[in-house]
């Protein structure tokens, strides 16, 4: 039992200091994948207006709304997450826009052939919920903004 022990130790030393690059590498990649996106639709606004009219459909929302609502989403809550400012906030509120991508073109992501597609937003949707759960790591902004019981500095200077 001592040897359990003794290895279990030796490995959460090992391994974790790498937490926070590990949520660093994570936040990077998933942000990026939708910066892109969000600087794809801005750049070709008609293009995106006529997806969002023909292709997407997004519930609730008339399709010039969820345009600007989707755009905003990919370019703001991405920059959440590369500062890691708000990254639980970044991570909840790019997961919003995942799901509503998978929900507004389902019949091309979920249509047989597309696996790699459909993969691609659960892998997303995975790395998302691990930063919501797990925040930014100390890797981050929010580490000079709150304290380490999670109580925000501001407060604490009132």
């Amino acid at each position: 039992m001592k040897l359990i022990k003794n290895l279990l130790q030796f490995l959460e030393r090992l391994l974790n200091p790498l937490q926070s690059i590990l949520l660093l590498g994570t936040r990077l990649y998933v942000a990026k994948q939708f910066l892109q996106s969000g600087w794809l639709k801005v750049s070709n606004w008609e293009t995106t207006l006529a997806l969002f009219k023909d292709e997407y459909h997004v519930p609730l929302l008339p399709p010039n709304v969820a345009a600007v609502v989707g755009s905003f989403g990919e370019l703001f809550f991405p920059v959440l997450l590369v500062l890691g400012l708000g990254g639980r906030i970044g991570a909840l509120g790019l997961s919003a826009v995942n799901i509503m991508a998978v929900v507004s073109y389902s019949q091309v992501l979920l249509a047989e052939g597309n696996e790699a597609a459909i993969g691609q937003h659960i892998l997303w949707g995975f790395m998302l919920l691990v930063l919501a759960l797990f925040g930014n790591g100390s890797l981050a902004l929010d580490r000079f903004w709150m304290k380490p019981n999670g109580v925000s500095s501001i407060q604490n200077n009132k």
